[in-house]
């Protein structure tokens, strides 16, 4: 069972596991591609390659690896945890598309899964309120 802090929202176990590694996987994500390291990966695919190399040639990546950054120092502070979660869905949904679609492999469906989860979890608290999102 998740613990509740004051407002009623997750701080057990399974939610500050999946703030921290969440966080600093996307914090990690999101940093190195800045450095000249040189660490982002391309995919083993022609599809996967095209789709990466067209998100970073037009300048796109740059904005998803700042709203990387940004989402992941505000998960890791647990604050305004919710918007942070929320604004990495569709990040999310491109990462799984990537790994599941386009550069499919076992270490790729992986990742997609962990990331997916990861997310989901950090939702989860807040599971009543978003849900009212989906009614007509």
């Amino acid at each position: 069972m998740i613990a509740l802090n004051a407002q009623g929202r997750g701080t057990g176990g399974a939610f500050t596991a999946a703030r921290i590694i969440f966080g600093g996987w996307f914090l990690f994500s999101g940093v190195e591609y800045f450095t000249p390291f040189d660490l982002q990966p391309l995919g083993n695919t022609p599809l996967a390659q095209e789709f990466t190399l067209a998100l970073i040639h037009s300048g796109l990546f740059a904005w998803i690896k700042v709203m990387e950054v940004v989402a992941a120092l505000l998960i890791l502070a647990n604050r305004a945890v919710l918007p942070a979660a929320l604004a990495c869905v569709p990040l999310n949904i491109v990462i799984g598309y990537w790994n599941f679609v386009l550069d499919p492999g076992v270490v790729e469906y992986a990742f997609g899964i962990v990331t997916l989860v990861l997310n989901a979890i950090l939702l989860w608290p807040w599971r009543q309120e978003l849900i009212g999102l989906l009614r007509w």
